[in-house]
């Protein structure tokens, strides 16, 4: 689980709690809530943002929020050991025994790969069938980070027809100056409700699906180019210093002193 994802989350719901409780006390925590309000904000916001996407989208788009608040599968130094885990057997025992070396590995896309490498497929097809696959994630990651990005659109939005509703509401009871305070509030409250659907949780869970996806798609980059210099028989030092390239210098160190300053082939 990404703990900054969780926290992000929580801490902001504690910071609108304690807004509102230290300013007004436990009790003011009722001004806050109002059924019509939600139903305006939320319900719309929702309604306007399903009629912007297919059906399967909208609701793989609603369980994007569990992606955002977990660990991206896989990591850099874990891609390149495998990779060079590959390319020590391959230089050893030839390209045929990396069928055997990859049962063990999970990632569908690198195990994909492998087996295009193994059944001697010409290296420019495998960069452009492996590219493709790649390209089809990416815009699926990005269909998913699309819906976020265009319910916090909405939320605002929403959140300012249900303020106009409000308005009109108390306009026309204005001879009754006791409702005016009631009305007013209500009327404002659904934009807070729709700022808080773009700030504390749509515009947030965007961004990060966009880091996730970044993180994944650099992660497959390396695989392909690592997947390309195996087939090409190049020494598993330079394939590594190859993979490398990818990372900021900080990652880079990072990796090394792990690995205790060690290469990564013969």
């Amino acid at each position: 689980m990404d703990i900054a994802s969780l926290l992000g989350i929580v801490i902001g719901v504690v910071m609108v709690l304690f807004g509102i409780i230290s300013s007004g006390g436990v009790a003011a925590l009722g001004n806050f809530v109002d059924v019509p309000s939600v139903i305006i904000t939320i319900g719309g916001s929702l309604a306007a943002t399903l009629g912007c996407n297919k059906l399967p989208v909208f609701i793989s788009g609603l369980t994007g929020i569990t992606v955002s608040i977990k660990e991206p599968a896989g990591n850099a130094a874990e891609t390149i050991s495998t990779i060079i885990r590959l390319s020590n057997v391959s230089r050893k025992e030839g390209l045929l025994a990396l069928e055997e070396a990859s049962s063990d590995i999970e990632d569908a896309f690198l195990k994909k790969g492998i087996m295009l490498v193994v059944d001697g497929t010409d290296p420019e097809l495998v960069r452009g069938i492996m590219e493709t696959d790649l390209s089809s994630m990416e815009g699926r990651h990005k269909t998913i980070i699309s819906f976020w990005e265009k319910w916090g659109e909405m939320g605002p939005a929403w959140g300012m027809i249900g303020t106009l509703v409000g308005l009109v509401n108390m306009l026309q009871n204005l001879e009754d100056s006791s409702t005016i305070g009631p009305n007013m509030a209500v009327a404002l409250l659904t934009t807070l409700y729709g700022s808080l659907i773009a700030n504390w949780l749509t515009g947030p869970t965007a961004a990060k699906l966009g880091v996730d996806n970044s993180i994944e798609v650099m992660l497959k980059e390396m695989a392909v180019e690592g997947l390309l210099s195996i087939q090409a028989g190049e020494n598993p030092r330079v394939i590594e210093e190859k993979l490398k390239s990818f990372l900021s210098p900080a990652q880079r160190e990072a990796i090394a002193a792990e690995e205790g300053g060690g290469g990564g082939g013969e």
